[in-house]
């Protein structure tokens, strides 16, 4: 890639990136150029995201994170600073579905408190941390950023029994757009990526599923299942110069994407 497409020698946090969507995020920034630091909670994996991206032409580094811990956040935050010396865009890409279709009087406090802090509060320590090296780089003169959370389709239409789950999304949305306007000042942009329906390594056993895919298929306007590679093409996009008059949410569904 070349010109506003060219990220070479920038640095880009994807957490959650060793799988389904976020590997495909990695590895899209790593092809354009841009350096590529890993933060999960599986070493392995860690790894082997890492061995895949082996020839690619920016450089790529895993750091153990556990990102619903404080703590493990800044220690992955100093170790990938350590490295790379700087971070230009974080994409928060952890989270977890609806943990069962029991219905919302049901639910117990635990089951709330589990989803918020996974969900919400993860993202939360990551683009905190990301944001206050970002606004430091401004305040310097170096005026870029990118904060990016992957979103759900759930924030906007709701879902039966995973109530909990739609609303901590929604949430995420949410915070997107007040963290637009709130860094706008320091050329830092955030947004959220909304994918639809989408193959993966976490979606093969639904994806198995004929009755699903007949029942679904109908459903998506360009008739196909969305690809990781869909969703790094835009990722690409948000870490470039094209972004930045871009600040509040860019929802992605199946392969297309609208930003409002």
């Amino acid at each position: 890639m070349s010109g506003i497409f060219d990220l070479t020698g920038r640095v880009a946090v994807i957490t959650g990136g060793n799988g389904g969507i976020g590997l495909g995020i990695a590895q899209a920034l790593n092809a354009a150029g841009c350096n590529v630091a890993i933060w999960g909670r599986n070493a392995e994996k860690n790894a082997n995201a890492a061995a895949s991206m082996k020839a690619g032409p920016g450089k790529v580094s895993t750091q153990f994170c556990d990102v619903s811990d404080p703590g493990s956040v800044k220690t992955a935050m100093k170790a990938t600073l350590d490295t790379f010396g700087r971070v230009d865009g974080c994409f928060a890409n952890a989270g977890i579905g609806g943990g069962g279709r029991r219905s919302f009087i049901d639910r117990t406090e635990e089951e709330w408190r589990r989803m918020f802090a996974t969900n919400l509060d993860g993202v939360f320590h990551v683009f905190q941390a990301a944001a206050r090296h970002m606004t430091e780089r401004s305040e310097a003169g170096d005026r870029f950023g990118r904060l990016v959370a992957t979103s759900s389709l759930a924030s906007l239409f709701g879902t039966a029994r995973n109530e909990h789950y739609a609303g901590t999304k929604a949430a995420l949305n949410a915070l997107c757009r007040a963290l637009g306007v709130e860094l706008a000042r320091h050329g830092v942009t955030a947004n959220a990526i909304l994918p639809g329906w989408i193959k993966s390594d976490m979606t093969a056993g639904i994806m198995a599923n004929d009755k699903f895919v007949a029942n679904v298929m109908p459903r998506i306007p360009v008739r196909r299942f969305g690809e990781p590679s869909d969703f790094g093409g835009i990722a690409v996009y948000l870490m470039s110069k094209a972004s930045s008059y871009h600040t509040a949410d860019c929802f992605v569904i199946d392969g297309g994407y609208t930003a409002f």
